[in-house]
């Protein structure tokens, strides 16, 4: 006993001494989330809404970290690293490269719950960019590449009493690589960012059962008034049931059940929609039944709505949100903060961006070359913003023709390029399947390593009819898909329609405004064009809007405006880079974007 407590002492004033160590790295503008963050309770929430269990163990926090050439292994640690921030960024208190040549090493110890005993436990990984390899007290437990999607090793085997030992090798080659990377570069300027490498989002552990839900994944279906779950379950045995609730509030408004493997389907008479308007959100219980006993549960959240395409009484092709139709307008979003590079320094800094969009009268966001962690998605969706998702851009691109169907040659990928890009963008549709705000796949941006266009949209349609298919925002064009998506800088402009696509402008604005103070470079700044106070930038803005207004009628269906925040060089944000300015007037803003979301009569 006494020895334990002695351990405990020195595990705790080993805690502290590094806690009291740990200082934001660099001397660039910070959020004031990034301010006040609390080294020993990083990002605390639970991170996967639509799957939740009570049994887990959030490992975000100080762990030992080295930067080494490619091949050697650590006998020593260089210091210590703040999970789950980038090694690259200012929070996670290094604020270092790593480059292709070298790897980054990671190691922690944890405890298992003494409750979790006889139940497996699992290692979950939110986001790592780009390879990890991961070993729990000297034991090989797995491998992923791909720096944008979540996985899960099971570590039972590998777990002993008292104090375990997690080791993580990340390598990644950021732009001198063919892998998914969206703006990262490894020599940052104009639209081009800092690199993201290594543990980017929440690690955890979590405790289940002997056989258990390994997944949740909801279709909801309008025209049939009915939800399809699929519940694969690990471990499954003949006799297992899964059944589903769903619930309004308190009222249980359907059930079901299914054998075997099978989806389970729920009927709902009077469904209520989801919409930006009235984001209504179903709570579900999933279990896990044998000889009438629940063997395990989670519990989720759904939807009911539908994305689909149609003509007006013009014949123009509209977008449509439950069979009618919306113009959808919001911001490109990258996604990027000044001080935790691709991580938000707290659910509340992930959400406010969405919050201020969402208070600013848009009904979109285009979620740009960036996948986000789970809890993103739960506040578009709890919020009614529609998400149009990109998939992250890697490899070089081909030539690019913005305003005709593309005539030249694509970008020939090497087979294992090819191979990574299908894996990565499979392993991202599985990830946000189930989001209700979901409602458009974009593949490709501006020729950034598009390749072999028609087969991958048409692959991405028939892997997941429910949602509409954007090809390729800003060109190559090629006619396949639900949306042709041309790009005009800074003013809107209708260079090319498509009479059986919903024509878009993917992209324009980009009015830049420097405000001191807020600058990630105050001596090297980009945008399309220059004002010089919020003013100027709302009067260009609404001009910009009365363009795009008048263009809804000649058929344009969607606009995306540049950009949501400044990032880095980029000085073109609605927002500061850290967040702490309005860079226009927000209730101008909002009275004309609300003009522009109900110009097609909702």
């Amino acid at each position: 006993m006494k020895k334990n407590i002695l351990l405990t002492a020195a595990a705790l004033v080993t805690t502290l001494a590094g806690v009291a160590q740990w200082q934001p790295a660099g001397d660039r503008i910070r959020t004031q989330w990034g301010e006040k963050l609390d080294p020993q309770n990083v990002l605390p929430e639970y991170p996967r809404p639509q799957m939740v269990r009570g049994d887990w163990q959030n490992l975000n926090g100080l762990w030992d970290y080295a930067i080494l050439p490619i091949g050697q292994t650590p006998d020593k640690f260089q210091g210590q690293i703040l999970v789950p921030f980038a090694v690259e960024s200012s929070l996670s208190g290094v604020g270092k490269s790593l480059g292709k040549d070298n790897e980054l090493w990671y190691n922690h110890s944890f405890t298992v719950p003494a409750k979790w005993n006889g139940k497996r436990v699992l290692l979950h990984f939110g986001a790592v960019d780009w390879k990890a390899d991961v070993w729990v007290n000297g034991v090989s437990v797995g491998s992923h590449t791909g720096g944008y999607t979540p996985f899960e090793f099971d570590i039972t085997s590998a777990l002993k009493k008292g104090a375990n030992d997690i080791r993580v090798r990340v390598w990644d080659p950021t732009d001198d690589g063919y892998q998914p990377r969206g703006k990262q570069v490894n020599r940052p300027e104009g639209i081009w960012y800092t690199p993201v490498s290594g543990i980017w989002q929440t690690v955890w552990l979590e405790a289940v059962p002997q056989q258990y839900i390994k997944q949740v994944k909801t279709t909801p279906d309008l025209d049939r008034k009915s939800f399809r779950i699929e519940v694969p379950v690990c471990g499954a045995q003949p006799e297992d049931r899964i059944e589903v609730a769903l619930f309004d509030g308190d009222t249980q408004v359907a059930k079901g059940s299914s054998l075997n493997g099978a989806a389970v389907e729920l009927s709902v008479a009077e469904p209520k929609l989801w919409s930006p308007e009235s984001p209504f959100l179903y709570d579900m219980k999933v279990s896990l039944v044998r000889n009438g006993k629940k063997i395990d549960e989670v519990e989720s959240y759904t939807a009911m709505r539908k994305f689909s395409i149609g003509r007006d009484a013009d014949d123009i092709v509209r977008l449509e949100l439950n069979n009618e139709p919306v113009f959808q307008f919001g911001p490109l979003d990258q996604g990027w903060w000044p001080d935790g590079l691709y991580t938000a320094p707290s659910d509340e800094a992930l959400a406010f961006d969405v919050i201020k969009t969402k208070d600013l009268g848009y009904n979109m966001i285009r979620k740009h070359v960036k996948v986000e962690p789970a809890r993103w998605y739960y506040h578009c969706d709890k919020l009614g913003m529609i998400v149009w998702q990109d998939m992250p851009s890697g490899d070089r691109g081909p030539q690019w023709q913005m305003h005709n169907y593309f005539t030249g040659e694509e970008k020939h990928r090497s087979a294992e390029s090819e191979a990574n890009f299908r894996k990565e963008w499979k392993e991202i549709i599985d990830y946000l399947y189930s989001s209700p705000s979901i409602g458009v796949w974009v593949p490709f941006n501006e020729c950034w390593g598009q390749f072999k266009t028609q087969e991958i949209v048409e692959w991405t349609k028939a892997y997941d009819p429910s949602r509409l298919v954007n090809p390729a925002s800003g060109g190559n064009h090629y006619l396949t898909g639900d949306i042709l998506d041309t790009h005009h800088y800074p003013n809107p402009r209708l260079t090319l329609l498509d009479t059986n696509r919903a024509t878009v402008l993917g992209e324009y604005g980009g009015i830049g405004f420097v405000m001191k103070g807020h600058l990630w470079e105050p001596d090297r700044n980009w945008g399309y064009i220059r004002l010089n106070s919020p003013k100027e930038v709302t009067d260009e803005y609404e001009k910009y809007a009365e363009m795009l207004y008048k263009l809804i009628g000649r058929g344009f269906s969607a606009g995306v405006y540049t950009q949501t925040t400044d990032v880095e060089m980029e000085v073109n944000g609605l927002m500061t880079y850290d967040r702490k300015e309005m860079k226009v007037e927000p209730e101008r803003i909002r009275k004309i974007n609300q003009k522009l979301c109900n110009a097609l009569g909702k």
